[in-house]
């Protein structure tokens, strides 16, 4: 088992690694929107969040020498499933080689944002 980490996204908020790679599969814990440069989540809307989460998760998956067209499944987390459009029109735009994915609606989440994603990644 290989850690993954970089500066080029938020450090974990509790004791978690920003990815794992393990038997040929790289496990990507769930991003927020946060940018790594203030430590501050990045955007007031499900919009600007979900662009700052595709970022971080960009910088990890660089990180490990791979890319979104690798990711083979996500799961998303939206606090108002009300958003779940304007959330899949930045999600469509980086996941473009549409992996399997499950999306569902939550109470909360860390730091009040209003989505996160985390994913599978095939190495």
């Amino acid at each position: 088992m290989k850690k993954i980490s970089t500066d080029k996204a938020p450090a974990a908020l509790g004791p978690y690694s920003q990815a794992v790679e393990s038997n040929g599969f790289l496990y990507l814990s769930g991003q927020i929107g946060i940018n790594p440069e203030t430590s501050e989540i990045e955007g007031k809307n499900v919009t600007e969040q979900a662009e700052q989460i595709c970022k971080n998760i960009e910088a990890v998956l660089t990180a490990a020498g791979t890319d979104f067209s690798a990711v083979v499944k996500t799961t998303c987390f939206l606090t108002d499933i009300q958003t779940f459009a304007e959330f899949n029109s930045v999600y469509a735009s980086y996941f473009v080689s549409k992996p399997a994915r499950s999306c569902v609606a939550v109470s909360a989440l860390p730091a009040g944002a209003l989505c996160e994603i985390e994913a599978v990644v095939a190495l």
